[in-house]
């Protein structure tokens, strides 16, 4: 057993890190959820923000957008030339993949100013491609309301995770010290 752990020491070490940044990241972003709720900002400053930034991303597409705040859930409700077509909850505001995004470059750890300019770039083009597919579905759940299902549950998750994806590829690839486990 002895020889397995230390056969199997960086792929250990690298699972128990992921997972402690993971948790770590993700108990603090509850904490922000949980101390945000009812402040200036509905449901909370990032998916308000999230919210009116489709907005106007899908007025720069020619369409009357507005988005408002739901009455009875924490989300904002998007509507294109009046028509209520989607809701901006907190998962839509890319932050859990943002965390998803860090906690594996930090556990495949790199040089530390490569690991910083890395982590903020990275989670920059998430949220602008998040914001981008958020903006794109809507405007496809407008135009073609029978794709509804496919758009939201297939197409978009896959280009969002995609991204993350390639990110991953091109650190452990470019930037980590552990190139390999």
């Amino acid at each position: 057993m002895k020889a397995l752990f230390v056969k199997y020491k960086s792929v250990i070490k690298f699972i128990l890190t992921f997972l402690l940044v993971y948790i770590i990241f993700s108990l603090l972003y509850q904490f922000y959820l949980k101390t945000s709720t009812g402040l200036r900002f509905y449901p909370d400053y990032i998916t308000n923000l999230v919210s009116k930034q489709t907005e106007l991303l899908i007025r720069i597409f020619g369409y009357d957008a507005e988005v408002i705040p739901h009455q009875s859930e924490p989300s904002m409700k998007l509507l294109i030339n009046g028509k209520y077509l989607a809701r901006v909850i907190e998962g839509c505001n890319s932050i859990s993949v943002i965390i998803l995004f860090a906690s594996f470059v930090i556990a495949f750890s790199g040089k530390l100013k490569e690991t910083i300019v890395f982590l903020l770039s990275g989670s920059v083009l998430i949220y602008v491609v998040n914001l981008l597919r958020i903006v794109i579905l809507s405007i496809g759940m407008y135009r073609y309301p029978w794709r509804r299902e496919i758009l939201h549950t297939v197409v978009f998750p896959a280009i969002i995770y995609g991204i993350v994806f390639i990110l991953w590829i091109i650190w452990v690839n470019r930037f980590s010290k552990k190139r390999r486990i």
